[in-house]
């Protein structure tokens, strides 16, 4: 899709290959057993979209601390790296709050083993609204039902 809406391209060959590709590569990973797998099963729903919402407010608001950070003649930084234990099981569910904190700005998830994300704060007050645990709260409450 994202391919079809960069190159402009929209001939209906190219148009009718593309649509026979995506349904050989759904067919042949479906006949592989690929999505009996618990970890690649939709998970989240329509209740990832408001996630999405926040974390695009999250990503901005970041944004514009690391720019006045960045652009202040002092550069008021403290860099500190944080372990963050997510509440939530799931390993898809522990990669999404890995790829969100990684997302907004100042932030940077350096590893995540048995449920305890290492993260790189830039500053202090992001490594305490960090360990504040909106974000895993948020990530948690997609997996319930």
């Amino acid at each position: 899709m994202a391919w079809l809406l960069w190159s402009g391209l929209y001939k209906p060959l190219l148009l009718a290959l593309g649509a026979f590709s995506c349904l050989i590569t759904v067919y042949l990973a479906r006949r592989m057993g690929y999505f009996e797998n618990d970890l690649f099963a939709l998970r989240f729903g329509p209740r990832l979209f408001h996630y999405w919402g926040w974390l695009a407010k999250e990503v901005v608001r970041s944004s514009m601390e690391v720019t006045r950070i960045v652009l202040d003649p002092r550069l008021p930084i403290s860099p500190q790296v944080v372990d963050v234990k997510a509440t939530c099981k799931h390993p898809v569910s522990q990669a999404l709050l890995g790829n969100s904190i990684t997302l907004t700005p100042g932030t940077l998830t350096v590893d995540l083993h048995n449920g305890v994300i290492k993260v790189h704060c830039l500053t202090r007050s992001g490594a305490e609204g960090l360990m504040a645990g909106e974000m895993d709260r948020r990530v948690a409450a997609l997996e319930e039902n």
